[in-house]
């Protein structure tokens, strides 16, 4: 068994989501086909299914493996329940009865949580009998797509900061748990905090936060005038000289100078939410080294993105406040990555039709590093066969085992260690390879028999 011993691997101890199965999260044709198979006699052949992606969405050179063991925790939950089995009152008995006594009890192989991927990379093989397995593809492609979108797109974020820190604060631009694991996947691409409380208690990432528009507003004088200097006391008070106040709800300018007076020249950080935040900042910057606080941060926020955040980089931000592009995965909400059958009983199969082609056979992959540690090629080769040849390179091996005989093995690491995992695999891509505008992938995916 995989040993769990930091919070941010709970899901693999405690079921998700108040300890409810995760077997009716799938689609109704992966039951239908499964009724089928077992009428006809082929449910029981062997298979391997792969997950993998013929293309990368938007503007991007790699993706990001995320939520491997969000994956692992669901097809071990992938348990039917009585109540659950009530409800499926288009399936004959016999299939019920399948159903009734399911339990995966296959092999998998995959990436690592926090690898790089490519076009055609092998990211996980799931091997079993056609029924067990084909069930599983709706739930694994679910987690994997939408946590692989956000972990891509915020490494993207992460590089254009170029070292400065990024706060996750999306979670009102998605669906309530969404928000929670898309924090997580934010954090495992280098974020440095979310202001999501259940992602902060579920996966210990630090949290933080600041102020809305609304308690400035709530701040008036008797004659209904604005009362921004009691706004920013009050919360100096409850909070100490350390808190970040928000100075664009009426004038800047006023409300930087505002700012200071109120908490002194040791204020933490200022915040601005809108204008045009590279000449603000400027700005900003200027006054509060006039006015003597020269150790106070600006944080900066308003639909951040990549390449909003790349154009910044060259003005005085500290901190970066991003919501809705990095819990949408930055314009893509998915990766793109599809579930395909690639073997029957140890014979290679593909999907041969246009632009949507798949190539046979269960596979793994190596990465091959020149010496000097960039990465110049990433090769697959038949899983559980010889490795290729790599010459005087180094290489390392990216499908490992996760489960055998349905029973994970190995140890997964903690989400901090994925996170750093993630940090040293960006520094082995070509310099080009981390351009935010799209050529071709950083590496290509070859493929040996």
């Amino acid at each position: 068994m995989y040993r769990v011993t930091t919070p941010d691997t709970t899901e693999l101890q405690n079921r998700h989501a108040g300890n409810r199965s995760s077997a009716l999260l799938t689609d109704k044709y992966e039951l239908t086909m499964l009724e089928a198979a077992l009428k006809d006699g082929t449910a029981h052949r062997t298979c391997a299914f792969e997950v993998f992606t013929r293309r990368l969405p938007n503007e991007r050179r790699y993706g990001v493996v995320a939520g491997i063991p969000r994956v692992l925790c669901a097809i071990r939950d992938f348990v039917f329940t009585e109540e659950q089995l009530a409800e499926l009152d288009f399936l004959s008995p016999e299939t019920i009865d399948y159903l009734r006594n399911y339990r995966f009890t296959g092999d998998i192989d995959g990436y690592r949580e926090g690898e790089l991927y490519f076009p055609n990379s092998p990211i996980l093989t799931v091997r079993g009998t056609f029924a067990e397995c084909v069930i599983l593809e709706t739930v694994v492609l679910s987690i994997l797509n939408a946590d692989s979108a956000v972990a891509s797109a915020a490494a993207r974020m992460v590089t254009a900061a170029a070292g400065r820190s990024i706060i996750e604060m999306g979670s009102r631009r998605t669906h309530e748990y969404a928000a929670v694991t898309a924090a997580r996947a934010a954090y495992l691409a280098g974020f440095d905090a979310t202001s999501n409380l259940e992602a902060a208690k579920r996966y210990g990432i630090p949290s933080t936060g600041t102020a809305a528009h609304a308690w400035t507003l709530l701040h008036t004088h008797p004659d209904g005038s604005p009362d921004e200097a009691s706004a920013f006391r009050a919360q100096v008070e409850a909070h100490g000289q350390g808190t970040t106040l928000l100075v664009d709800t009426y004038d800047i300018t006023q409300g930087v100078a505002t700012a200071i007076d109120v908490a002194g020249s040791e204020l933490g950080a200022v915040r601005i939410d809108s204008g045009d935040l590279g000449v603000v900042s400027r700005q900003v910057r200027r006054q509060l080294d006039d006015l003597g606080a020269t150790n106070t941060k600006i944080v900066v926020s308003s639909d951040l993105d990549e390449f909003a955040i790349a154009a910044l980089r060259s003005e005085p931000v500290d901190i970066f406040g991003v919501g809705t592009s990095v819990v949408t995965g930055s314009g893509a909400p998915t990766a793109g990555l599809v579930y395909k059958l690639v073997e029957v009983e140890g014979q290679p199969v593909s999907k041969r039709a246009r632009g949507k082609e798949s190539r046979g056979g269960a596979k793994g992959a190596i990465r091959i590093f020149r010496n000097t540690g960039t990465a110049i090629d990433e090769v697959t080769y038949p899983l559980g066969g010889d490795l290729p040849e790599v010459g005087d390179h180094s290489y390392v091996q990216l499908s490992i085992p996760m489960v055998r005989d349905g029973e994970l093995v190995g140890e997964i690491p903690a989400l901090t260690e994925s996170r750093d995992y993630l940090a040293q695999q960006l520094v082995t891509l070509p310099w080009e390879g981390l351009a935010l505008t799209r050529d071709e992938p950083a590496l290509s995916v070859r493929h040996t028999t």
